[in-house]
């Protein structure tokens, strides 16, 4: 037989219980009830390994609705957590289908809501949300169910106004490189080539002469320091930067480089 020497509260509902031959088991308030283990109770083996079985479900459940108090959680995030507690497969599976009894997982409820946030919350597009509810184990066919609920209309929305946000930290480009970097970060956030297309039309497109100049001076004035009388190599650059010809040319001429 064997007895008990000490029943230590911890912290929530749970017990440390020692044996005589040094021993231990956490378990539930509940096991600890109803198997009355008290200082001083005897148990023979079959019990013990009972109780130890019981207390892995047990304290894996409470882990797990603890991990899920603070926020909604995917199966596969509840399944990764519990590997890392150390919770065996077999326990594991009975937590994450009476998780699912009792409705506190379920991978479409989390999808509808995690995209509910970011439509209200984030800048990104449809394709960045799909690859987020990938890593978190989302099915596929539960991420094109959740998608329907970013609407084409929405995805313009949120398009335009990440947009014109970003048009705000793009300086000193020229018009055509800052429309090309404004689609590429568009198309880093997630959006379709479509809602991109549609976005680019809505923004305020039109080039600023005076900008244009300023941006070239200053795109420009570097490329001298660097190339100093290249003005091949000087045109190129700029060409590349997206400026007009025309404007380069009065910027060499201007600037009165010597040189070939």
């Amino acid at each position: 037989m064997l007895k008990v020497i000490n029943v230590r509260k911890e912290k929530g509902t749970f017990y440390q219980v020692s044996f005589e031959d040094k021993r231990e088991l956490r378990i539930s308030e509940d096991l600890l009830v109803r198997h009355r283990l008290l200082k001083g109770t005897e148990i023979d083996e079959t019990t013990f390994e009972e109780l130890k079985k019981s207390a892995g479900y047990d304290v894996g459940l409470q882990m797990a609705m603890n991990y899920i108090s603070y926020q909604l959680r995917t199966e596969q995030e509840m399944r990764s957590y519990l590997k890392e507690k150390e919770i065996n497969t077999e326990d594991s599976q009975k937590i994450i289908q009476r998780l699912k009894e009792l409705q506190l997982i379920d991978d479409v409820v989390y999808g509808q809501s995690y995209i509910r946030t970011q439509l209200r919350l984030s800048d990104k597009g449809p394709q960045a949300l799909m690859q987020q509810l990938r890593k978190k184990g989302v099915k596929e066919d539960v991420i094109q169910e959740v998608m329907i609920l970013y609407t084409n209309e929405q995805q313009i929305e949120i398009g335009l106004r990440t947009a014109n946000k970003m048009l705000r930290t793009i300086r000193g480009k020229s018009h055509r490189e800052t429309l090309q970097k404004l689609r590429m970060k568009l198309m880093q956030k997630g959006f379709s080539n479509d809602v991109i297309t549609i976005v680019m039309e809505e923004i305020p497109n039109e080039k600023d002469d005076e900008e244009e100049w300023e941006a070239l001076q200053k795109e420009g004035t570097k490329l001298v320091r660097r190339h100093r009388t290249d003005k091949q190599k000087i045109k190129q650059k700029l060409y590349q930067k997206g400026f007009d010809f025309d404007l380069i040319q009065r910027f060499i001429d201007e600037e009165v480089i010597d040189g070939d």
